[in-house]
């Protein structure tokens, strides 16, 4: 019997377990990358671990997310990230450069290299045949100690692509068709690989397009095969060195099997506010656009822009809709510059941004109030863009120029001719915006402002905890629902007590207040708890407010190992109704718990006082995890 691709790379890297899905398994991490939104905590816990230098192959700090220096704290943040990356091992990407997946790609990514970054999209990885998996600062800080990565076996789904993409469809439209069969829940616990001839007619860019949104199904990752493709596009990048041919075998087993024909596509749209929400775009053509934005992560690369050149040359943006593009990285910046294209996208009118995620994670350009923006990003949840009334949509590039041509949603299929952009045989090189670490790390001063506090450090689970129920909310509930993000919030991210009081403020703004007045307490949600962003500040802020459990039907992959990292444990519900008897409010008591824990127990009984009840919890909990909880988290364990 053959082996996956994903199989393959995980059993070179297997450190302890069995490849069975289900079952726990480590794996050794060549490469991480973070983030400037992430890193300073992970740096922080790194150097609580007293390691003197990294021990991955390759560790990268970029600053992509907090760029706007509306004050000293970003400023200051990006000094800290930049020595103690020079001090201790650690390449950065200065302000600038690029956003940490599109530059990652294009200079560092290694076919069959495990990568491990703090960020939820770091899936990107996977359109060069990576094994490239987002996950908490914490989880990062530990793999740069040398130590490996633990997740849960996950089943390996075969999404056979069958065909062709017609003109005016692109991968966005690929990732979106997946998102509407599978939802944002259909990925949980699964590795997608793609597979199939249709794989051959897709460039890298194209394949990071759809490895990147992977994120948005609750995958483990996303993977396509190192082919001759991969090979072209590494020696653009002058890293045909960095090539090896990956596959799976051809009589490789799956758990699960999709088929997608490219040519049957059309352009697609994601409705606000969820990105599974996904319809024809000629279904809901019409509607006024206020707001186009293209790039991130997502879509910004250079054939990406380039497409939207072409479709903009010689004219101009309708005049209600206003266009910001965020380039992917310098390198497409400057190729973009010395081209022309760059002067066909002034000339239309679009407003050009830094190279940085910007309005994707809420840093400027948030829509008018109820307005309706078309963005070619990741993520369309509420409020995310800055503007809690507004109604965001994602789709391809093509869909987001011909918005801004037209003021109004429109399939771009009736622009006319499709205008065919291809990969340049040589891509420009310069790095000189990458710092390698010093030669001399003994001489290098880690400078610290003074929004950097301490890191908070958890606390062992009780033998018994008693306490309330401080919130109940609904299903789907994002990170950003739970922390936000946005040019206010996240310039604390070094200061826990202050980042803390954010804590759901989209939510109920009484949150922290109140859980502060109660000295803590637990959490209440439905499916898919905590989907979204990776960041940690989402475990790690509640767990400074002192809670202690979250109960939900269901968890989003990495927020519930965060909520574990952080010595919150994670419990569901064994009975469906249960849910709806718990209020906020409630007073709870979850009795012989440390010992309930540490004897293995699969469930515990929550007795609600107030209400004379008793409700069985499910504690899925690997023995791993168990000993994480009762020290009071991964730092504390470690």
């Amino acid at each position: 019997m053959g082996m996956n691709l994903t199989q393959k790379i995980i059993a070179a890297h297997l450190v302890e377990g069995q490849m069975v899905p289900g079952q726990e398994i480590a794996i050794k991490i060549d490469q991480t990358l973070t983030q400037d939104a992430t890193g300073t905590m992970a740096y922080l816990q790194f150097e609580a671990m007293g390691v003197p230098r990294v021990k991955t192959e390759l560790s990268v700090s970029y600053v992509d997310h907090n760029t706007l220096q509306t004050g000293f704290e970003n400023a200051d943040d990006h000094l800290f990230l930049q020595t103690i990356a020079a001090k201790h091992g650690i390449y950065f990407s200065r302000p600038g450069n690029g956003i940490c997946h599109q530059v990652h790609l294009e200079r560092f990514g290694k076919p069959g290299k495990t990568l491990l970054g703090s960020d939820s999209h770091t899936p990107t990885g996977g359109g060069i045949g990576m094994l490239a998996i987002g996950a908490g600062g914490l989880d990062v800080a530990v793999a740069m100690a040398g130590k490996p990565f633990y997740l849960t076996m996950p089943k390996v789904v075969k999404v056979e692509l069958l065909g062709r993409l017609s003109p005016w469809v692109s991968a966005k439209d690929v990732i979106l068709e997946v998102l509407r069969r599978l939802s944002v829940k259909g990925g949980v616990g699964r590795i997608l690989e793609y597979t199939g001839p249709g794989v051959a007619t897709l460039t890298v860019p194209e394949r990071a397009t759809i490895t990147n949104m992977g994120a948005e199904l609750g995958a483990t990752t996303s993977i396509f095969p190192s082919d001759e493709i991969t090979r072209a596009f590494l020696a653009a990048q002058g890293r045909e060195e960095d090539w090896v041919p990956l596959s799976a075998d051809p009589d490789a087993v799956y758990d699960e099997e999709l088929t997608i024909d490219l040519s049957a596509l059309e352009p697609l749209i994601a409705c606000p506010h969820s990105p599974d929400k996904v319809v024809p775009v000629r279904e809901i053509a019409g509607l006024p656009v206020d707001q186009v934005a293209i790039g991130s992560c997502t879509n910004s690369s250079y054939v990406d822009l380039m497409r939207v050149a072409a479709i903009l040359r010689g004219k101009k943006i309708h005049p209600r809709t206003s266009l910001v593009i965020s380039p992917g990285s310098r390198q497409v910046l400057t190729m973009l510059a010395q081209n022309g294209a760059l002067a066909d996208l002034l000339s239309a009118g679009v407003r050009l941004l830094e190279c940085t995620c910007g309005p994707c994670i809420g840093m400027g350009q948030a829509p008018p109030s109820a307005g309706v923006s078309v963005r070619t990003f990741n993520r369309n949840f509420e409020g995310r863009s800055g503007t809690k009334d507004a109604q965001v949509y994602l789709a391809s590039p093509e869909v987001a120029a011909a918005a801004a041509l037209t003021g109004q949603l429109t399939d771009p299929r009736e622009l006319g001719a499709y205008p065919e952009v291809t990969l340049p045989e040589k891509f420009l090189l310069d790095d000189s915006m990458i710092i390698p670490p010093a030669a001399a790390p003994e001489t290098v001063e880690v400078r610290r402002g003074p929004n950097i506090k301490p890191l908070p450090k958890g606390q062992p689970l009780p033998a018994e905890y008693r306490g309330e129920v401080l919130l109940k909310v609904g299903d789907n509930i994002t990170t950003d629902h739970i922390m936000p993000a946005g040019s206010k919030i996240l310039p604390l991210r070094s200061n826990i007590p202050a980042i803390s009081q954010y804590v759901f403020h989209q939510v109920d703004p009484e949150f922290p207040a109140r859980a502060l007045a109660k000295g803590g307490g637990v959490v209440v949600g439905g499916q898919n708890y905590g989907q979204g962003s990776s960041r940690e500040h989402a475990a790690l802020a509640p767990m400074y407010l002192g809670v202690r459990a979250v109960i939900a039907q269901s968890f989003a992959r990495i927020h519930r190992a965060n909520l574990i990292n952080f010595g919150i444990l994670p419990l569901t519900f064994a009975r469906a109704e249960d849910y709806e008897a718990i209020e906020q409010g409630d007073i709870i008591r979850l009795p012989e718990l440390v010992e309930r824990i540490g004897a293995g127990a699969e469930e515990i009984n929550l007795i609600v006082e107030n209400k004379n009840l008793t409700i069985p919890l499910l504690v899925d909990l690997t023995p791993r995890q168990r000993a994480i909880l009762l020290a009071g988290g991964l730092l504390n364990y470690v």
